[in-house]
């Protein structure tokens, strides 16, 4: 069975958490208290080296790291795969844009403005920086999503799932979603899929096998 390594609260760690409860993939689960450090402790070094989270063994017992990763592994063969050539490339192209110009700058302002808000004040400039930074990201990606349903045009996939992760909790970055419309519209959508188990249930519900 597929172990997933995962902290609360991460959007990054809820991407393949979603992905196998949409695909109904049974998985164990072990929570890892990152605040208290527990992410460099030995046990877990010894199964991840890097000591960061998210972190997945497969059923083969292969070790995964990156978020994205674990979604392209876990949707393979799946109807969260895109079908044709062009659009897995598509699919691809949005996921790098994800870690490169939305998580980067979602991730840490919203960890110091609601994860962590005792450092808010000290990080004021930062979480400025971070914002302002994000901005240019997320308006891109409301222009595409003016003309499309989903991050395809295949429908719903594992782009959406990668794209989601940190974008539907931007406004605990302190970034207000009315100015992006047709994210907002997108999240909805997101929400309303088959089988959509919502963030803060992350850590309460693991799909078991039967």
């Amino acid at each position: 069975m597929i172990k997933l390594f995962a902290c609360l609260g991460s959007g990054n760690c809820f991407k393949p958490w979603l992905a196998m409860h949409q695909l109904n993939i049974p998985f164990e689960m072990r929570l890892i208290d990152v605040l208290a450090g527990e992410q460099k402790s030995d046990w877990y070094l010894d199964i991840n080296p890097n000591g960061v989270m998210p972190y997945m063994v497969t059923e083969h017992g292969v070790g995964l790291g990156e978020s994205n990763a674990m979604l392209w592994y876990l949707a393979e063969g799946t109807s969260l795969m895109p079908s044709s050539k062009t659009d897995r490339a598509v699919a691809q192209q949005w996921m790098y844009f994800e870690q490169s110009k939305l998580e980067p700058y979602i991730s840490p302002a919203r960890f110091f403005t609601t994860i962590l808000p005792q450092e808010r004040e000290n990080k004021a400039a930062e979480i400025t920086q971070w914002q302002d930074a994000a901005g240019a990201g997320l308006s891109r990606l409301n222009d595409h999503l003016k003309d499309h349903e989903f991050m395809l045009a295949s429908g719903y996939s594992v782009t959406d799932i990668a794209i989601f992760g940190y974008v539907h909790v931007m406004e605990e970055a302190g970034l207000s979603l009315t100015a992006y419309p047709h994210i907002a519209r997108w999240i909805d959508a997101v929400c309303a899929t088959r089988g959509f188990v919502p963030l803060s249930e992350l850590g309460l519900k693991s799909v078991k096998a039967a």
